[in-house]
């Protein structure tokens, strides 16, 4: 039997990493990436990277999977930062 709060773990992985998809496309369009913060992003990322390590150390598969797909979300948007700045 799945555990159902290992199934509320992913449910929240996937809904907060899908948020991240419409700003890396629209970034991604426009080729505009004037509202999005460096400080932000950079910081952001290092949360990410903490909260990853985090779940690999208490083996949470929900943890690593949204933070590691998170990360990469992260930086294409830091990559957009740094390749369309005026």
């Amino acid at each position: 039997m799945i555990d159902p709060i290992e199934i509320l773990g992913l449910v929240a992985a996937v809904l907060t990493t899908a948020a991240f998809f419409p700003q890396v496309y629209k970034t991604w369009k426009t080729k505009s990436t004037d509202s999005l913060s460096l400080s932000m992003l950079l910081i952001f990322v290092s949360g990410l990277l903490c909260w990853l390590v985090y779940g690999f150390l208490i083996d949470s598969f929900p943890i690593i999977l949204a933070n590691f797909v998170t990360i990469i979300l992260g930086l294409i948007l830091l990559y957009f930062k740094l390749r369309y700045k005026n």
